[in-house]
């Protein structure tokens, strides 16, 4: 088995380094081909990159099946970063982790044990926690179970870092959406379950990172408009609970997209 790892970057060195050694740590029973896919990063991002590329030469048993391709050069944002791996993928299954985010320790061989029992399923999604900062608390992200596409109109219930795919999902659906800067992840979800199966493993597998200068947390207004865009245009309507958001957003309260709204999710 081979996969292929994607990791959009840019001026995360302060996280990059705990993402990479969740990824090469699990490296030894199946292959890892781990990619960078840095937009040029202006901080201490691109040293830690090349200390860990130095390190294979020293780490032989360690790194055991593991290959490590990088790049830093702009790009056209995190979408694009993406797709850009995805391009130069060899595994036959893919996943991304962002510069900031991790695996649980014995994340994708669960992952991938799933997926191998489970030919009919090209996606898999796991359970996962969000880790705040400053003091690394960490919270189950709401994982509402098993793959439920309506449900993917109320919230975004599926955490990123947690899922795993067939790189034939590229040919069957297409990349990830390059338009999109927020929710490029909740649409391909929802353009993935219109016409593949889906699984659910009930098992953490990610960790998902939250800190005040996150995309999505700065972004919170641009980052709802772009996902009620996309319901709508997915679904024909936009559900109560983002209608909700939305007018929080407004009105400048913070109530965390991600989460679904206890009231609005019979």
């Amino acid at each position: 088995m081979k996969i292929t790892i994607v990791t959009p970057s840019y001026n995360q060195g302060k996280w990059i380094n705990q993402t990479i050694e969740s990824i090469w740590s699990q490296a030894g029973v199946f292959f890892i081909e781990h990619l960078i896919m840095d937009g040029g990063s202006t901080d201490e991002t691109v040293e830690i990159i090349k200390k860990y590329e130095a390190a294979l030469a020293v780490w032989p048993v360690r790194c055991k099946g593991l290959t490590f391709k990088w790049v830093s050069e702009k790009d056209k944002g995190q979408s694009d970063a993406i797709n850009k791996g995805f391009k130069q993928a060899t595994g036959e299954y893919i996943a991304w982790l962002n510069s900031d985010d991790i695996y649980w320790p014995g994340a994708i061989q669960k992952a991938l044990d799933y997926l191998e029992a489970n030919p009919d399923k090209i996606m898999v999604y796991g359970e996962g926690y969000y880790l705040y900062e400053p003091s690394e608390n960490k919270k189950r992200y709401p994982v509402e179970g098993p793959f439920d596409h309506k449900r993917l109109a109320e919230a975004c219930y599926i955490t990123q870092p947690s899922v795993f795919l067939r790189r034939e999902v590229l040919t069957k659906v297409g990349y990830v959406d390059e338009s999109l800067h927020f929710c490029m992840d909740y649409d391909w979800w929802i353009r993935i379950g219109k016409i593949c199966d889906v699984g659910y493993l009930p098992e953490y597998l990610a960790c998902t990172r939250v800190y005040p200068e996150t995309k999505t947390e700065s972004g919170r207004g641009k980052a709802i408009a772009e996902a009620v865009k996309t319901l709508q245009q997915h679904y024909g309507y936009v559900s109560d609970s983002w209608k909700l958001a939305q007018i929080s957003a407004k009105l400048e309260k913070h109530i965390p997209i991600w989460h679904p709204s206890p009231y609005l999710n019979c």
